[in-house]
């Protein structure tokens, strides 16, 4: 399956504000800041239609490198400034101002479901409990989108999952939490060069 043409819409989920930076729940938006920092470009706020201005930091970048040595696709890269359970409002409002597809849309953002430093990728299906993909998903009218799935593992005992997602990385997660979203932007420069099914065939893959 080849890969749409036309630019695409990258959004790392998460909440804003320092306190929560460093959260479990904030992976997607590490994501996105190692993606930008790749393109050698800043996050900015950008100016809407009318004087209103969707509610996220953006970046408009190239993705990866094609064979050859030319550069990727144009991306917009997109960080919401809401709070992750009503993260759709900005998701929709980017989409319908550069014009771009649910198909062409990828979140990146944490999974509890998934081990701790395992990255998968699909496309539609549930939400997994996930409250900013719910809200993605009710705010785009499909679950049709690209979600890079970072994992980050179940709390232990029994710790809420509520509690657990709003938790800075444990000391002994932290040594591969680089790796993990170094692998995790991969994984998003590979949907967006080669295609789902052949970024899947790369990172269902134990390296």
């Amino acid at each position: 399956m080849s890969a749409p043409t036309g630019p695409w819409l990258v959004v790392g989920l998460g909440n804003p504000g320092a306190p929560y930076a460093g959260n479990r729940h904030n992976v997607g938006q590490m994501v996105l800041d190692e993606l930008a920092r790749r393109a050698g470009t800043a996050f900015t706020s950008p100016g809407g239609a009318g004087g209103r201005r969707p509610q996220a930091v953006v970046a408009d970048v190239r993705l990866g490198v094609l064979p050859g040595g030319a550069p990727g696709p144009r991306a917009v890269l997109a960080k919401p400034t809401t709070y992750m359970n009503v993260s759709g409002g900005p998701v929709v409002a980017l989409a319908r101002y550069h014009d771009i597809p649910p198909e062409r849309v990828v979140m990146v953002h944490d999974e509890l479901d998934i081990p701790f430093a395992d990255v998968r990728l699909k496309k539609g299906g549930g939400e997994g409990g996930h409250n900013g993909l719910r809200d993605t998903s009710r705010a785009l009218g499909t679950k049709d989108y690209v979600r890079v799935r970072v994992g980050i593992g179940r709390p232990p005992g029994r710790m809420d999952p509520a509690d657990y997602v709003l938790r800075d990385f444990a000391t002994a997660e932290r040594g591969d939490l680089g790796w993990l979203v170094d692998r995790a932007a991969d994984a998003v420069e590979a949907v967006v060069l080669e295609g789902l099914e052949r970024a899947q065939g790369r990172f269902h893959t134990k390296p």
